[in-house]
């Protein structure tokens, strides 16, 4: 990275906290890979030698199980943290669900960077607890939602972190936007049949709550009505 200064993720990545210098030291250490739809950047179980900030695009986090399937555990968007530093392997593996780009670092480079900086072990540790409560509200979803209800949130959850372009003014929800996954990817994710997922998209389509006008694209025409059908639990 020849200057921090000018990415679009500064202000909200997790080396937001740092300094001008500090941040000049870091950008040094760093550099910018482009990932394409489908390519994986990290595979579970191998060694993790590298970090990442993503500066566009959506990855996946998934796991296998001893047969080969495929379970995502997680979506990463622009500004989420990619890796586990101080870590040994790779707990997940990171693939593209769009072409993407990323900030990448060597981890031993960034393990020795964060000892020197309390300000980013504060950022990575503030980064643990979000996710802990992501983790916990994702498993009140899968324990207790309806299917409606966990379409409802998914489209909610992608709509705002996909809204969230560029550092500067007021972040807008988005009401239209391309989904980053197919629908058997959404099934995965939900822990639903992909027949599910189609025929309750289908219906809150019918609804009027939104308008897919294909595969991929996706209108949101009253998100309060949206909201209410995925918190109903």
């Amino acid at each position: 990275m020849s200057d921090c200064t000018q990415c679009v993720v500064r202000n909200r990545a997790i080396c937001s906290g740092l300094k001008p210098d500090e941040l000049a030291m870091l950008g040094q250490k760093g550099r910018k890979q482009s990932v394409r739809r489908g390519q994986t950047l990290v595979w579970e179980g191998d060694d993790a030698l590298v970090v990442a900030n993503v500066i566009s695009g959506v990855l996946k986090l998934s796991v296998s199980t001893a047969d080969g399937r495929e379970q995502i555990v997680g979506v990463v968007f622009q500004s989420d943290f990619i890796g586990r530093p101080f870590g040994k392997e790779s707990p997940y593996s990171v693939t593209a669900l769009s072409d993407a780009e990323v900030c990448v670092f060597q981890r031993s480079a960034f393990d020795q960077f964060a000892r020197e900086h309390p300000d980013l072990q504060h950022k990575l540790l503030q980064r643990t607890l979000i996710e802990l409560d992501e983790a916990r509200q994702w498993m009140m979803l899968l324990g207790k939602k309806t299917a409606e209800e966990r379409i409802a949130t998914l489209l909610i959850r992608i709509s705002e972190r996909l809204s969230a372009d560029g550092c500067s003014g007021p972040v807008l929800n988005l009401d239209e936007f391309e989904l980053p996954m197919d629908r058997q990817q959404m099934a995965d994710i939900l822990g639903l049949t992909i027949e599910t997922v189609s025929r309750q998209l289908t219906r809150i389509k019918a609804s009027g709550v939104i308008t897919l006008p294909d595969r991929r694209r996706v209108v949101i025409n009253d998100r309060s009505a949206l909201k209410h059908l995925a918190e109903a639990a």
